[in-house]
């Protein structure tokens, strides 16, 4: 077996499996869209499924936000030697309970979940007339009883899944609402990772007020230059790929926004709201 085959077998096919089951259970009930509905239940539960790995990734962000002054002082201190930095960096980390890659894993954990989508999606949901590959869905279904004998209705209130924006000139200027609206939420959810603006009390000094917002600047500069691009790139992918995928990443986006305020608030959002 090689590496293909395990990647479809650890990934891709619970996922076709877990989606397809979903469909059949709500077709049975005659529910009208019941292939949007099956991927919006499967993405509740694949987030439910990460719930516990995104809570951890959102406080140990903040923790890494509160850190800053430390590692600040402490690239003033080391600043001639490296090493001691990152011996001291790592103590600070130690002494808190901070893992840097800590965060890695939820998202890393999204790639292949959205490849088995797409190779779901584009295997049952044509853009176009004779592009589904109901062999190859099937082969990989559990139970023979699950088995495709059609293609599955594409239709979700008036969207066909399998279509992508890009072919708007075909379907329809609508179609430019779903990348538009990918895009709006996929920036909500980044600008809310970023720290609050820093409030500024009475009495502060001129050089305290300027030590800290030289601080919150360094700390968000990276961070900010994602914010913009991250939804762009994101707003383009669903531009290219079928409806489907926005689907599951529209729902999966606004339940991470809920997360993200209930555990840290609004965040970077906050301000932006101040300045308008």
């Amino acid at each position: 077996m090689n590496i293909g085959d395990i990647f479809i077998a650890v990934f891709i096919q619970p996922i076709i499996n877990l989606l397809l089951l979903t469909f059949q259970f709500l077709q049975s009930l005659h529910i009208p869209g019941a292939l949007g509905f099956a991927l919006i239940i499967l993405t509740v539960a694949i987030r439910l499924l990460v719930w516990p790995l995104m809570t951890s990734q959102i406080k140990m962000t903040k923790k890494m936000g509160d850190l800053k002054p430390h590692l600040d002082e402490l690239k003033r201190k080391h600043k001639d030697d490296k090493k001691a930095l990152a011996g001291a960096q790592m103590a600070l980390y130690k002494e808190h309970g901070v893992n840097p890659a800590g965060g890695c894993l939820p998202a890393l954990l999204q790639i292949p979940v959205f490849i088995g989508l797409y190779q779901a999606i584009i295997n049952i949901l044509p853009g176009q007339p004779g592009q589904a590959n109901l062999d190859w869905v099937n082969s990989l279904l559990y139970f023979p009883s699950m088995h495709l004998t059609g293609l599955p209705d594409p239709n979700f209130f008036g969207l066909n899944l399998g279509v992508k924006p890009s072919e708007f000139g075909k379907y329809g200027p609508a179609l430019l609402l779903i990348p538009v609206a990918t895009a709006a939420l996929t920036f909500i959810q980044s600008k809310m990772t970023l720290p609050k603006l820093i409030k500024h009390h009475a009495g502060e000094s001129p050089k305290e007020i300027k030590e800290k917002e030289g601080m919150a600047e360094s700390m968000g500069q990276v961070q900010s230059q994602m914010v913009y691009l991250m939804p762009i790139m994101i707003g383009y992918f669903a531009f290219q790929f079928p409806v489907g995928l926005a689907i599951y990443w529209n729902t999966y986006t606004v339940l991470g926004i809920i997360q993200q305020y209930k555990l840290a608030g609004w965040g970077g959002l906050e301000g932006l709201w101040k300045k308008s």
